[in-house]
């Protein structure tokens, strides 16, 4: 796979919906040419610890930052023709499907590649298969887990590796 968008989302609580950050690398001819970053102010608005505790986001944060159509329409331009690749993107794709709801926005049916699944064939070896884990077997140290820009670059190395 040589052109994709690699794409992660971190969310404020359990609702898919809930976006609260976004991060997408954009790859060409098996090079990143561009990325995107930005904070959501995320619907429903209330984080829980519990995912607080994983990426350090709070409402502080996204109170003052832009809704999802907002930072949608920054991103469409970006990814247009373009498969999405995402680790775990079950929870990627879900998210994006029930943001496009909640702002009753018409869902484009993108296309969503799995590094997580192409991880567990390529890589059985390994004791887990958490991002962080096969991104470093495919070369790539993730400093920053669970900050959706750089969890979408870890997925980019993955996604070169194995796709």
């Amino acid at each position: 796979m040589k052109d994709f968008a690699a794409i992660d989302f971190e969310t404020a609580n359990f609702e898919r919906s809930s976006v609260c950050s976004v991060g997408v690398v954009i790859v060409r001819n098996g090079e990143i040419v561009d990325s995107f970053y930005s904070l959501i102010q995320p619907e429903p608005n209330y984080y829980l610890s519990k995912c607080t505790n994983v990426h350090g986001l709070t409402r502080m944060d996204t109170d003052e930052a832009p809704v999802f159509s907002e930072v949608w329409a920054q991103i469409e331009p970006l990814i247009e023709g373009l498969p999405l690749v995402a680790h775990n993107s079950r929870f990627d794709e879900g998210c994006l499907r029930a943001a496009f709801r909640t702002y009753q926005m018409d869902y484009p049916g993108y296309i969503f590649f799995d590094t997580l699944a192409a991880a567990r064939r390529a890589f059985p070896h390994l004791s887990n298969h958490q991002l962080h884990t096969v991104a470093a077997e495919c070369g790539y140290h993730l400093k920053r887990h669970h900050h959706a820009l750089a969890d979408a670059e870890a997925c980019v190395w993955i996604a070169r590796e194995i796709l």
